[in-house]
């Protein structure tokens, strides 16, 4: 299995649709940068988010979430309460090859703020918009910037095809768009 780098990203993305739209320059002047880099992909976050609250006094439960849980925000900056959490999407719709898996790391512009993203991996047939998982580990209000740089995706080709694809086996999340909450298979 190996890291792939900066020019089969493009190709992958200008020829097979991998990433779009795709940035193919890395742009960081004056922004958290996003964009492609040597070995990997800095995609951005974009102006919806879900933040959550305890307004109603509910349990947080992956098998049954309410919706109560979190409260919609649209904007160019997301104000993420201290010790709380959002989820965010990605500008960017993903195609992922059927032989390629994806790790995304956060930013270190926001780790070094105590902001922490969690991202799952991408699936070697996935496609979809990612669901991004901000937690403010900090004590203060943390500022989220949209149509900037959240996180670095890493793109990993198996040495042999897999015998079965996220297509495959017909994922949750499957050609989610936009931020798609907690699901269990029923």
């Amino acid at each position: 299995m190996g890291l792939k780098a900066d020019n089969w990203i493009r190709k992958m993305a200008l020829e097979h649709k991998m990433i779009e739209p795709f940035c193919e320059a890395n742009i960081g002047k004056g922004v958290v940068s996003y964009g492609l880099s040597s070995y990997g992909y800095d995609i951005r976050v974009g102006r919806e988010f879900k933040i959550f609250t305890n307004v109603n006094s509910t349990v947080v439960d992956p098998k049954n979430f309410l919706e109560e849980n979190v409260v919609d925000f649209v904007g160019d900056e997301c104000i993420v309460p201290a010790n709380s959490f959002a989820l965010a999407r990605t500008i960017e719709y993903f195609k992922m090859p059927d032989d390629v898996l994806a790790i995304c790391l956060g930013k270190s512009t926001y780790a070094r703020c105590g902001i922490i993203v969690n991202v799952t991996p991408f699936e070697p047939g996935f496609e979809g918009h990612i669901t991004i998982e901000i937690s403010n580990t900090t004590p203060l209000p943390a500022k989220i910037y949209a149509n900037e740089g959240i996180a670095q995706v890493l793109f990993l080709q198996g040495d042999e095809a897999c015998d079965t694809t996220y297509r495959d086996k017909k994922g949750k999340y499957q050609a989610q768009t936009g931020i798609t909450l907690p699901r269990i298979l029923k």
